[in-house]
């Protein structure tokens, strides 16, 4: 086993929630570029961080920090299909890194 590679957060969504409700929570530069060319806004994002699910099978390592990308995905409450990507910085503040729509597949 790699020592070298982070441990992965066991109580992702507890640990999201709470950096929410603290307001211990911050948009990367590369998000918001992201949300205005995709017009997600961050009450989205949030509604969605909030009562979302994990999808473990789509969280990686980003090599360049070292540290795990996490992905939760839920409904807005207009009910359009969202995925977020998130991090954690040294501070254990939550890191935005993006968000999209996932597209229904024809």
């Amino acid at each position: 086993m790699d020592e070298s590679k982070p441990q992965k957060i066991p109580n992702l969504l507890t640990m999201v929630k709470n950096c929410i409700r603290s307001g211990k929570y911050r948009d990367t530069i590369h998000s918001t570029k992201r949300q205005r060319e995709r017009k997600i806004i961050l009450p989205e994002i949030i509604h969605v961080l909030n009562t979302g699910r994990h999808e473990k099978n789509k969280d990686r390592i980003d090599e360049a920090f070292n540290t795990w990308n996490y992905s939760i995905r839920g409904l807005t409450i207009d009910q359009k299909d969202l995925r977020v990507i998130v991090s954690f910085d040294e501070e254990k503040q939550l890191l935005i890194i993006t968000a999209f729509y996932i597209e229904k597949r024809r």
